[in-house]
């Protein structure tokens, strides 16, 4: 028994140190994925109301504060528009997979209609969170070969850990399309 107590510690410590790796881009794929989840509330408040899940107009509104916002962090504009383009294009992927299971089976519809208000502030608190991702990993970002291997690894462990289904699956690849650069030399804001 003695002989298996050290190993054991050892191989713990050994998938800790293993498991390092998968940070450098897990802060930024965890919020991609708490963003995924608001699109939950989304497709709840928007639900048999006869809300477009398409809203070009708000889309617009989004994309221009998040120019002004990243210009102002310090941020790339065109890659945090790029970037936040992926993340309305992810919820829609999320609200049009929840309305199809809705209309499908009304039994899983939700019964109650959060309000978009609330909701939005979380969006926008999500935004701030999410451009200052950006900024913390534009190092690794302008790095595309490695920001590859790395966002695989957060967002593969980020899946598993969140317990993501098939659609939140689907949305997370559509929403982390733009977070490695490539063609873009490295530091230009």
């Amino acid at each position: 028994m003695a002989m298996s107590a050290p190993a054991n510690t050892e191989s713990v410590t050994v998938t800790v140190n293993a498991a390092e790796p998968l940070r450098k881009l897990g802060p930024l794929t965890d919020l991609v994925i708490e963003r995924i989840r608001v699109s939950d509330d989304v497709a709840a408040s928007k639900f048999g109301t006869g809300s477009p899940i398409e809203d070009p107009v708000r889309e617009a509104q989004v994309l221009e504060q998040v120019r002004t916002q990243a210009e102002a962090a310090g941020v790339n504009p065109d890659a945090a528009v790029a970037f936040f383009q992926d993340q309305i294009a992810a919820s829609k992927v999320v609200q049009k997979g929840l309305f199809a299971r809705w209309t499908a089976h009304p039994e899983e519809a939700p019964t109650t209609r959060p309000d978009l208000g609330p909701i939005r502030e979380r969006l926008d608190q999500l935004t701030t969170a999410l451009l200052q991702e950006l900024k913390d990993t534009e190092h690794l970002r302008d790095k595309p070969v490695a920001c590859t291997v790395q966002l695989a690894l957060a967002a593969g462990s980020g899946a598993v850990l969140e317990r993501l289904d098939t659609l939140h699956r689907q949305a997370l690849g559509t929403a982390t399309q733009s977070v490695c650069r490539s063609g873009e030399p490295a530091g230009r804001h």
